[in-house]
């Protein structure tokens, strides 16, 4: 277990817990088991962008069961909100923004692939994430309670090239520092320890961002590890052993508790983003729309109750620490902060267990949420108290991943 002082923030490990445990986490679980946050859209058979693989997992418990079409409530899947007159409003808001802002057919072919480019590009220029077509024919309905995170047997070479692409090629680190989470390599630890006290913040944060995920998903497969695996049942259930290989001071030669605070570190980053982002979901035409509206009234009550629980945490991760020095060097590396961090997300579409895909895609859409959320202060600050938001959006998508990363976390 780790305790005290968190770097780069004022915060500890004891406020986190009890902060967590007793006040978010309970209201947080109850939210995640509703329709609107159960029901996440994917697409699984995206071919990888990086190398020819086409090998799958063909471990049993790889696999992820899609939703039937008519299990998926009928709000989610046509993504309409209509419950009042002023949704209503904001629909149709909504649509005439489309519509003035469609390409007009009088233009040459040139330019109107111009302006699609342009709009393509001020779509893409907050996004921190690659993120699935959901009108894609192979994008199916997931139901995440039914396809639960845990241990699948997805191990060997083609999970550690995974991990080994992410840490070598999209991570802030020294090059002679070769995948920092392997054990057993304590003279390469110190060394990056060292190398942690001269760099700047933003590259220090980047790293402890993935480093925090891949603790958050190897505590999660241990926590829920095949036990027993017989013709007559399965067990699941807390592997010690496997906890202690990846996060043992002893085992991991000082690097497992390092591991365990940058989880820390993740968690007050969604933390600092679901503050922030509170006066998107204020609105009163904001709804959690699945057709069921007394519900989700309900739910939305719910989910304003948990992000002023979050906006209350009295040790907040202060961002403006990011990107403060010279303008120009300030936008070059935050630039180079998003895309390292979107080519992570696209990595999860080469992984060959298919759950893991599903949960790698999830989390990491997640916390390129909250980055967005977090990178785009100004914009949220001008949102209107009525109509529609048209200088900062957040998709249903965009908005399952961030509530259900943060409550993996």
């Amino acid at each position: 277990q780790v305790t005290g002082h968190l770097d780069d923030c004022t915060c500890d490990v004891e406020t986190i817990d009890a902060f967590n445990n007793y006040k978010l986490f309970p209201r947080l679980n109850e939210l995640l088991e509703n329709d609107y946050f159960r029901y996440y859209k994917v697409n699984l058979k995206k071919p990888c962008p990086f190398w020819d693989d086409n090998s799958h997992c063909g471990v049993r418990d790889c696999a992820v069961k899609p939703c039937p079409s008519d299990e998926v409530p009928d709000g989610i899947r046509s993504g309409s909100y209509k419950y009042s007159e002023g949704a209503s409003n904001l629909a149709e808001e909504c649509e005439e923004a489309k519509r003035l802002g469609a390409v007009d057919g009088s233009l040459s072919k040139e330019t109107q692939q111009a302006v699609l480019q342009w709009t393509r590009h001020d779509d893409s220029s907050d996004s921190f994430c690659e993120a699935d077509d959901i009108y894609s024919p192979d994008a199916e309905y997931v139901d995440l309670l039914l396809n639960p995170e845990r241990y699948t047997g997805y191990k060997g070479p083609d999970a550690w090239k995974i991990w080994n692409s992410i840490y070598e090629e999209n991570c802030f680190k020294p090059q002679n520092v070769k995948r920092p989470l392997t054990s057993g390599r304590g003279e390469l630890f110190i060394y990056l320890t060292k190398w942690f006290s001269s760099v700047c913040v933003e590259k220090r944060a980047f790293y402890k961002l993935i480093s925090g995920l891949h603790a958050s998903i190897n505590i999660h497969l241990s926590a829920r590890y095949l036990l027993q695996d017989t013709w007559s049942e399965k067990k699941w259930g807390p592997n010690v052993t496997e906890f202690q290989q990846r996060f043992d001071e002893v085992i991991t030669r000082g690097e497992g508790p390092r591991r365990l605070k940058n989880l820390y570190f993740l968690y007050l980053i969604e933390l600092r983003a679901l503050c922030k982002v509170l006066p998107f979901f204020e609105r009163p035409g904001f709804q959690l729309y699945t057709g069921n509206k007394s519900h989700d009234a309900e739910m939305k009550n719910l989910l304003l109750e948990i992000l002023h629980l979050a906006k209350s945490f009295p040790l907040h991760f202060d961002e403006n620490s990011f990107f403060a020095g010279n303008k120009k060097e300030a936008a070059k590396l935050k630039e180079e902060f998003r895309l390292h961090f979107k080519n992570i997300s696209k990595i999860m579409d080469c992984v060959g267990c298919f759950k893991c895909r599903l949960w790698g895609k999830l989390q990491t859409q997640g916390l390129g949420t909250a980055l967005k959320i977090l990178f785009s202060e100004n914009l949220i600050e001008k949102i209107p108290e009525s109509g529609p938001s048209y200088g900062f959006q957040l998709t249903r998508q965009e908005i399952v991943a961030l509530f259900n990363a943060f409550g993996r976390l």
